[in-house]
């Protein structure tokens, strides 16, 4: 006669929400403890590495540059931190996630603010490339429309590319605080996958306002990395592609396992509760690392790059030997 299996779920594994910080600190072991202590003090060292990075470029740095750079600079101490809050306080992570992306966001319009003002800002800009033309089919957007034409340098241009990135700066933080209060009134739940549902037409939208923030950067970077090559502007380029993607697609994927059960519930932890942990604590470790890269790059004084009448003079001082060694010849 067959036996009956009996199969029992934790009801913890049945919740929605996340446990709170106390039934968190309870349940940890001498190894959970030890990996809490190690990552906060990563944290910690971010933030205060960070802090004294600020310091060395408010005082050696011209404004408006280290303005900039200080933005930028602070994406990872900022992303870090919120991860340790929200590694130790699970009910909290909305709020947390929503103040990294909210910060991320002014980074995103900073990045081209910062690749402006390494070519002597707008006035400069505008002054080295007029006459000239830009390429636009670049990523995200049009990396694949090898047809569009070049777009002549403009005034107009610069000013729609630098708008396209501030929107997102501004809207996302309109919408991260619409959450907040959806939230608080009990119908925005990042669990809630149905179509009625505030949280499946909010991050979508979001998602194609920050596609659209980094087409300009793109172009700008596409046409200008040459010049600025001297400034290691490719590695710091880099470095910004590197924690968009941490912070956006790789939480967004563990947050889509936990979902749909791939990530296992472990009491007093429900499955979304513990992906979530997991994401906060790899971000952690990752932005502990891309730290102690930024400050290489941006702890540093750079030679300012030439000017347009300096490139010209070379131009033309190369090409004046090329026609000497052709008339030699």
């Amino acid at each position: 006669m067959d036996e009956e299996l009996n199969i029992t779920i934790d009801p913890a594994c049945l919740r929605l929400e996340a446990p709170l910080a106390l039934d968190i600190i309870m349940q940890l072991d001498t190894f959970g403890l030890c990996l809490y202590s190690m990552l906060s003090f990563m944290s910690l060292l971010t933030l205060l590495l960070y802090l004294e990075q600020c310091v060395y470029i408010y005082k050696k740095l011209p404004y408006p540059k280290k303005i900039s750079i200080i933005w930028i600079s602070g994406a990872s101490p900022v992303v870090a931190t919120m991860a340790c809050c929200g590694m130790w306080v699970p009910r909290a992570v909305m709020i947390t996630d929503m103040t990294s992306n909210c910060y991320f966001a002014v980074v995103v319009y900073k990045v081209l603010a910062l690749l402006i003002e390494e070519l002597g800002g707008m006035r400069d800009f505008l002054q080295r490339f007029s006459g000239k033309t830009f390429r636009i089919n670049t990523g995200p957007c049009c990396c694949c429309c090898a047809c569009l034409p070049r777009v002549p340098v403009s005034r107009g241009m610069l000013f729609l590319m630098k708008l396209g990135s501030m929107q997102y700066a501004v809207l996302k933080t309109v919408f991260s605080i619409l959450s907040v209060i959806l939230w608080m009134n009990g119908t925005f739940h990042l669990t809630n996958l149905n179509i009625n549902s505030a949280m499946i037409w909010i991050n979508p939208f979001v998602g194609v306002l920050l596609v659209i923030s980094i087409w300009p950067i793109g172009i700008v970077f596409m046409n200008t990395k040459i010049l600025m090559r001297s400034l290691k502007i490719i590695p710091k380029y880099a470095l910004y592609q590197l924690t968009l993607v941490l912070c956006q697609l790789q939480t967004s994927i563990i947050n889509i396992l936990a979902l749909n059960g791939c990530i296992a519930c472990a009491p007093p932890l429900t499955s979304y509760a513990r992906g979530s942990m997991l994401s906060q604590q790899i971000l952690i470790m990752e932005m502990f690392i891309i730290s102690l890269f930024t400050r290489s790059l941006y702890r540093r004084l750079y030679d300012p790059l030439p000017s347009e009448e300096h490139d010209n003079e070379q131009n033309e001082k190369a090409a004046l030997k090329a026609a000497l060694e052709e008339h030699d010849v």
